[in-house]
């Protein structure tokens, strides 16, 4: 595991072909947070990664805000996502604004 960034509270690490974020995601961290992301997505030689969001403790948009920054940086680098895990807090907070299908089924929705 290589962790990409470790505040009180929040990580993102690298595990074989997954990014990991763990703790609560806090408006004040998202920025650094999606940054430390990208910048291992724009460097890596994967063709395919899945993002781990269900260590993440309570609902919260800026979560989602860095899972959309990483799904686009993954488009453009033609990086397929295999799959998307939240955690049930996350889980219901994008089932409320209807990502469901994207959620479920990253890599067909996103060749749309």
């Amino acid at each position: 595991m290589t962790v990409l960034f470790s505040r009180p509270g929040v990580t993102v690490s690298v595990e074989n072909a997954t990014l990991l974020v763990a703790g609560d995601v806090e408006v004040t961290l998202a920025a650094e947070l999606a940054a430390s992301g990208v910048k291992w997505l724009k460097h890596t030689e994967l063709t395919s990664i899945s993002f781990d969001f269900s260590r993440v403790g309570k609902a919260s948009s800026v979560a989602i805000s860095v899972l959309f920054e990483w799904l686009r940086i993954c488009q453009q680098r033609g990086i397929q996502v295999q799959a998307i895990l939240l955690s049930a807090p996350l889980h219901r907070l994008a089932s409320l604004a209807e990502l469901d299908a994207l959620i479920e089924q990253p890599a067909t929705t996103l060749a749309v």
